[in-house]
């Protein structure tokens, strides 16, 4: 675990980027919490130690809290927990799009905007940071899968926090020099405009491990 992250870490959602990120976290000595409803979940855990609790106490007892729920009802969800969200640093790896009738993401819900800039807005004691949007869930906790060398993407308003979440990035195997910083969170907007590309993406290779990279 690197000095410069927290231990306490709730992640909110059930799903498989939950889970990956709880286990690759656990594993690097964190306190995980997963924050759900899904009281199923804690009996079905076959992954490392976490923990379990419902979204608000998994919040409020975090230093770090991901969302890892659908980005298209994560404004609504977090919007609840502003009191529990107050002062902690918020990792945002959702997008929200409007689901095509084949499933696939068929437009952004926030054209013009992200969903990271309107979480900032209605948590403004929150420092929101986005980042690990723009590939498959397992690359976010094992970048050097690729053949390719990925890219993640951060964008928020306060140093600081980039700097708490370049070092988690760090425990999830993401290399200093694998990591751009774009700067305030209105950056977030040309990460989670990637999701436009992915329902073409999964047509031509399928459910195939990827991610967006610079190359130089």
């Amino acid at each position: 675990m690197s000095t410069s992250t927290p231990s306490g870490i709730g992640i909110l959602g059930s799903g498989r980027v939950a889970a990956a990120l709880a286990s690759k976290l656990s594993l690097a000595g964190h306190t995980v919490t997963i924050g759900t409803r899904k009281a199923a979940e804690a009996a079905d855990w076959q992954g490392p130690p976490v923990a379990f609790a419902g979204p608000a106490e998994a919040a409020r007892h975090a230093s770090v809290v991901i969302n890892a729920t659908p980005g298209d009802s994560a404004l609504e969800r977090l919007g609840a927990l502003s009191d529990e969200l107050h002062g902690k640093i918020l990792i945002d790896v959702s997008n929200a799009t409007v689901r095509g009738q084949d499933g696939m993401p068929g437009g952004l819900s926030y054209p013009g905007s992200s969903l990271a800039e309107l979480l900032q807005y209605a948590l403004p004691g929150t420092h929101v940071v986005k980042t690990l949007n723009t590939m498959f869930f397992t690359v976010m906790t094992d970048p050097g899968s690729l053949r390719t060398q990925p890219t993640a993407f951060l964008s928020g308003d306060d140093a600081r926090s980039k700097t708490v979440v370049t070092g988690l990035l760090a425990d999830l195997g993401w290399p200093p020099a694998w990591i751009e910083d774009l700067g305030g969170i209105s950056t977030a907007r040309g990460p989670e405009a990637l999701m436009l590309l992915v329902p073409s993406l999964i047509r031509n290779r399928g459910l195939t491990p990827f991610a967006l990279t610079v190359a130089v």
